[in-house]
């Protein structure tokens, strides 16, 4: 019978799943090899060997109130590194894992678990090619990569090349920008910019993951979605004129989050330079032929090698170095399905959402209840999407860990059995049914029905918005006479086209119906640009 569960590390991923198997019944033990909570998203001055780092600017606060409301960090094991994780002699009959542990005081443990969850990241082991470059062994700078950076101090008036056009890259220019005399942005590719403004200031994730906007992106022809995008990209600056055009089409890869990118450029303290190509004695030479002298550091943002010391090499690695799991998430070979690896993706849209169902469908599957296919079907699937995703992303590890947002989250979903059925939804409750269709995808969707059903859910997306629009409610701001005045005219409209219809079904012996309509009358979004007494017919 499933019971114990190790969960290796306490960040984001490990915070969520302990919570997850808590309210599966099952007792987590996690893992965790620094003295605190947050992995990735915890500063530390001093970057730790074979620990994620993070620069100064981001936050942590979010992850201690997570963990306090729901009571996580009793399950929590600090400064207990995992040495390895090993599948018992029986475990072809219990599935069951050993584990071994070293504590505070440097003293070996051995455990026994039901299953594993393994969280600790993939942002741990930097991969710097500095090497590769000619004149590097006698550059008079500092060369070190984004794992190392922590904030601009060190470069103030300094003159700083970074490489790379991740987002990383692009925080750690703009922040340097601000501070040293002169930054470099080198990228090989150019890349498309999007901030995470969206129309009306509004979060951007929250107005363009939708539903409507997935089955329209799939129903145009790529073509034509990929020009409108590259139109509406460009009318807010010009990519090309920025120096920051790629190859590619703006839907094909992930894009550069970042709001203050075009603006430094604009200034001219941040200037985008074509691929690094070797270093000088005091300066660095670029693929065009052009020469920055007097440069003092270079920060190479190149990304990290994916590696699990303390797992048998067979769980995950592949012939391209990438990692083979079925739907990212479980290593086919295994006889019993009872450990996961969790986090380990990229995708155009938020990172937990997705953890929290990954965490959902793995317990299932730990306790029985949802079950995997064979492993030669595994096997094919995991081969036909990242042959798919190969199309925009060349490099074989970084098409294996791509995942489209949505259709990922409905395929768990649908193996957890919470996916909301949109048209059920229609029939039964057409106002939700909008919230679904047309609003943001978030996690309070899929507590609407199934295992982990949240009462309180169908409340929660009815009212999102007035949460995501409170802060800024911090001055009151009347308004305009001429809107008022307008907003009453729609109000009017509406209300007599609604008295019209109604009239006439009530004629005709639509007693259903207009009983439809009077729920239609009454639904939050009517009332909100009508107002209550109309809302109320």
């Amino acid at each position: 019978m499933m019971g114990r569960v190790a969960v290796i590390g306490a960040g984001s991923s490990g915070l969520v799943c302990i919570k997850v198997c808590v309210d599966e019944g099952l007792q987590p033990v996690c893992f965790e090899s620094s003295d605190d909570i947050g992995g990735l998203w915890r500063f530390k001055e001093t970057p730790e060997p074979e620990r994620a780092s993070i620069y100064r600017s981001l936050v942590l606060q979010y992850y201690r109130r997570y963990a306090e409301h729901f009571d996580l960090l009793r399950h929590v094991h600090f400064k207990t590194t995992v040495k390895s994780v090993t599948q018992r002699a029986d475990f072809s009959e219990s599935g069951q894992w050993d584990v071994v542990t070293t504590n505070r005081d440097g003293e070996e443990e051995r455990h026994v678990f039901d299953a594993v969850l393994v969280c600790s990241g993939h942002y741990t082991h930097p991969v710097s090619p500095v090497t590769d470059f000619p004149g590097y062994e006698t550059f008079s700078g500092r060369c070190l990569h984004s794992w190392d950076y922590k904030d601009a101090d060190a470069c103030r008036g300094k003159r700083v090349v970074v490489v790379g056009i991740g987002n990383s890259a692009g925080d750690i220019a703009v922040e340097l920008s601000r501070s040293a005399e002169k930054t470099f942005l080198s990228t090989r590719q150019g890349t498309w910019v999007i901030g995470r403004m969206s129309r009306n200031g509004l979060p951007l994730d929250m107005t363009a993951i939708t539903r409507f906007n997935d089955t329209l992106m799939r129903l145009l022809p790529k073509t034509l979605t990929n020009w409108m995008a590259e139109r509406l990209l460009n009318k807010q600056y010009d990519h090309r004129l920025y120096g920051l055009q790629p190859r590619h089409r703006p839907l094909d890869r992930r894009p550069l989050i970042n709001d203050d990118l075009p603006g430094r450029i604009l200034q001219g303290a941040l200037v985008m330079k074509p691929n690094l190509t070797g270093f000088r004695e005091s300066g660095v030479e670029f693929e065009d032929g052009s020469v920055e002298k007097n440069i003092d550091a270079v920060v190479f943002c190149t990304g990290y090698r994916g590696t699990f010391s303390f797992l048998p090499a067979a769980l995950t690695d592949g012939p391209h170095g990438e990692f083979i799991l079925y739907k990212l998430l479980f290593p086919p070979t295994l006889s019993k399905p009872t450990l996961a690896i969790m986090g380990l993706f990229q995708t155009k849209g938020p990172i937990l959402p997705i953890v929290e169902m990954q965490a959902r469908w793995a317990v299932k599957v730990f306790t029985g209840i949802c079950h995997l296919p064979p492993e030669k079907k595994m096997l094919k699937v995991f081969e036909f999407e990242r042959r798919a995703n190969m199309k925009s992303y060349p490099c074989p590890r970084q098409a294996a860990i791509q995942v489209d947002y949505i259709s990922y989250l409905d395929f768990m979903a649908g193996e957890v059995g919470v996916k909301p059925n949109l048209l059920t939804l229609l029939l039964t409750d057409p106002v939700l049914w909008m919230k679904v269709a047309f609003g943001p995808v978030t996690p309070y969707q899929f507590r609407l029905t199934g295992p982990g059903r949240w009462a309180g859910a169908r409340q929660a997306i009815l009212t999102q918005w007035e949460r995501v629009v409170q802060p800024f409610r911090t001055r009151t701001v009347p308004e305009p006479e001429s809107r008022r005045a307008w907003l009453s005219s729609l109000s009017l409209l509406l209300f007599g086209g609604a008295v019209v219809v109604t009239g006439l079904l009530s004629l005709q012996g639509g007693d259903r119906i207009m009983d439809r309509c009077r729920t239609l009358l009454k639904a939050s979004w009517f009332t909100k640009v009508t107002g209550p007494a109309f809302g109320s017919f």
